[in-house]
């Protein structure tokens, strides 16, 4: 597994200055009101551990803890944090391998992918992405996978940063009926992906246990179309990667996702599938 998808939290993570300076603004400013954590967390709705985290530089801070930090701390301090969040990176925790990918991903018109060994980062739950660092090997420290973690969820607020863009998932049924971290991480996810189906600009399929015509032999994959309307392809796997830019092999790439999706179930019916599913737990 690679650290986009699977995580690999021994893939050169790096602390964020950005997400420090957060932390650190966030303290100053819950100082400067004369509230320790305990007081001001319940404050904002969150617990005390999580807003130690994110002071710390630990977690990737939620925008709605500006608009509730609003209501504590007072509007001055709201537009401080507000420019503080806006200045912070989604590539944090990153590994070096991956991060010209993500750049591609961030200015692309169009998003590809098809997966058959885990549930796509972009669509994973916090739950799902916990359980996959807490399963690595060989294993590592909490707080590196805390910022592989705090990575892949900042990661996906491209759904709302790239309104325009357009996201297509095919994933195979086996990676859902497999119960990945048990019951309720494998209900937390189905709910997770049912809710990012529902976004205009997000599109899963699922591929079906039972299906002799399939075209992804030659495993898992991801295409994006830059602004400029060319096409490059992205495969990873056990802490490598390839970016792929040569035309025929990209083109062969479009080729089998087309054929991927025409064998794969409809968007709507492959919703009724995850409504069976999540029903079934």
């Amino acid at each position: 597994m690679a650290a986009d998808n699977g995580g690999s939290p021994n893939s050169e993570p790096e602390m964020s200055d950005t997400l420090k300076t957060f932390g650190a603004v966030l303290k100053a400013l819950r100082d400067e009101a004369g509230l320790t954590q305990e007081q001001f967390a319940p404050r904002v709705q969150y617990s005390v551990p999580y807003i130690a985290k994110i002071e710390q530089g630990k977690r990737f801070p939620p925008r709605e803890l500006i608009e509730r930090a609003e209501e504590v701390l007072g509007a001055p301090a709201a537009r401080v944090l507000g420019a503080a969040h806006r200045s912070l990176t989604r590539r944090v925790g990153l590994a070096s391998w991956v991060r010209h990918w993500a750049g591609i991903e961030e200015q692309a018109v169009s998003l590809l992918a098809y997966e058959c060994t885990v549930v796509p980062g972009l669509l994973q739950s916090e739950s799902y992405i916990r359980a996959i660092f807490d399963r690595y090997i060989p294993h590592t420290p909490q707080e590196q996978c805390e910022q592989q973690a705090t990575a892949r969820l900042a990661r996906q607020r491209l759904f709302t940063d790239l309104p325009n863009t357009s996201f297509c998932f095919v994933i195979e049924q086996a990676l859902l009926d497999r119960g990945f971290g048990g019951v309720d991480v494998t209900r937390t996810l189905l709910d997770h992906l049912l809710a990012q189906q529902h976004r205009r600009n997000v599109e899963i399929q699922i591929m079906p246990r039972q299906q002799e015509e399939h075209s992804g032999a030659e495993g898992s994959m991801r295409l994006a179309e830059t602004m400029d309307h060319q096409w490059v392809g992205y495969v990873e796997a056990h802490d490598t990667s390839v970016l792929i830019t040569d035309p025929k092999a990209v083109s062969a790439m479009l080729q089998r996702y087309g054929k991927l999706r025409s064998q794969a179930l409809s968007p709507q019916a492959s919703t009724s599938l995850l409504e069976q599913m999540r029903g079934a737990l």
